[in-house]
């Protein structure tokens, strides 16, 4: 990583002007202040709009007119098999196999229909191990699920906390955890970044431990999915869902995605609730009783897909296949720095970034845990234009998103920031 960064509005835009990707910028639509773009950093919530959704959406809503429920199969990208059209492109961002992957529903839904598969306890292995402090989502999901099969969330769920005066989980800590639990662990079901703190977690590392405990690993990639490197196949993954408006940009609501390794997407005995969409699709019109599921990640679709919610992804994606996820976080990891640096530089307000400081184990986000005055600060924050996040209790989450934000971005951030008073 480069050591000889500046606070300097010169050394940002020279900064830009050898950027590979600062193009893509040109591509999105910011929110405006005082006929100006806002410093934007709260793509780790809601990723901005691709100028090409309109276009694309006019596309499709041009292909309902004149062809009705022809567009089925005569649409430009016909809607019957329109799912399809996104395998390669989200199979390069998690790392996967096409038919490992496949945009459908949304999150939690998603997270739902996948611990149906592969939590199964039996006996003594029911435990249901997490990151305490889990996005709230999370949190239900899998108090619900312990539950429908008779379980105290309280007993059925490990939760693991970092150790006291600590920010972050240490790894070891994790795998120790896995390890004590030993057979009375069914699944390992944590966020791939933690949504408060940023922390990357050691997916393959957890996956390992897990298998080695005899349980499943699956992993809630909403935080990670177009943030972070991810290899799910290489690292034998069983499971993992993600939302896609956060770094995908595909806009609130929009639809989430799922990966079943081949292992088990692939064997037609792995439990699903079945669905006519995902029904194998050369038996699907024959409309006969039985159920026989798609090859792959497929199989686990309920319904037809949502076209006219999956136009904004579908933009998105197309970007990200441009850009490739290797430059990405390349300008991830020097964006993420050249702005830790900058606000390393302020002593006037009292903060600490409680995000990991190794670039290996966080994305694009950093997350400033103030002592007091937290929520004044980001108040004067926005009403000078800048878009970040507020946590409670206590933290103020950005996130330099290497697609469409730039190093002069950091630099204005700094800037207002610094002016800020305590």
């Amino acid at each position: 990583m480069p050591q000889s960064f500046e606070a300097s509005l010169e050394y940002a835009r020279n900064q830009d002007q050898i950027d590979i990707l600062y193009p893509f910028r040109e591509r999105f639509l910011f929110p405006q202040h005082e006929e100006r773009n806002t410093v934007y950093f709260c793509g780790n919530s809601l990723g901005l709009q691709p100028k090409s959704v309109s276009y694309l959406m006019s596309q499709e809503l041009d292909d309902w007119a004149r062809h009705g429920v022809e567009g089925h199969f005569r649409a430009r990208n016909p809607w019957f098999s329109y799912h399809h059209d996104f395998s390669k492109a989200l199979a390069e961002v998690v790392g996967a196999a096409p038919d490992e992957v496949v945009a459908m529903n949304t999150l939690t839904v998603n997270l739902h229909l996948l611990m149906l598969s592969f939590y199964r306890p039996e006996g003594k292995r029911y435990k249901i191990m997490m990151e305490a402090g889990a996005f709230p989502s999370d949190q239900y999901a899998m108090e619900t699920q312990v539950r429908m099969y008779g379980y105290d969330p309280e007993d059925a769920i490990i939760e693991l906390s970092p150790k006291e005066g600590k920010y972050i989980l240490e790894e070891d800590d994790i795998i120790e955890a896995i390890r004590e639990a030993g057979d009375s662990l069914a699944v390992v079901m944590l966020g791939g970044v933690n949504y408060y703190t940023g922390q990357f977690f050691d997916l393959k590392r957890i996956t390992d431990a897990a298998h080695r405990a005899g349980a499943y690993a699956g992993f809630d990639l909403a935080h990670a999915a177009g943030n972070v490197p991810l290899e799910l196949h290489d690292w034998s993954v069983d499971f993992a869902c993600w939302c896609s408006y956060k770094y995908l940009n595909s806009g609130p609501g929009g639809v989430g995605g799922i990966f079943v390794h081949s292992h088990h997407g692939n064997n037609p005995k792995t439990f699903r609730l079945a669905g006519w969409g995902g029904n194998e699709e050369a038996r699907r019109f024959k409309m006969e009783k039985g159920f026989v599921p798609q090859k792959g990640a497929a199989g686990w679709q309920m319904s037809n897909a949502p076209v006219f919610n999956m136009v904004a992804h579908r933009a998105s994606l197309d970007l990200f296949a441009k850009a490739g996820m290797t430059a990405l976080r390349e300008k991830s990891l020097k964006l993420t720095a050249y702005m830790e640096y900058l606000l390393q530089q302020l002593d006037h307000l009292p903060f600490k970034i409680i995000t990991p400081a190794d670039p290996a184990r966080r994305g694009c986000q950093l997350s400033l845990l103030f002592e007091k005055d937290g929520r004044a600060v980001f108040e004067q924050l926005t009403a000078k234009g800048v878009i970040a996040d507020w946590r409670e209790p206590d933290v103020i989450r950005i996130a330099p998103v290497p697609l469409y934000n730039s190093f002069e971005d950091c630099y204005h951030f700094y800037e207002i920031l610094k002016s800020t008073e305590n």
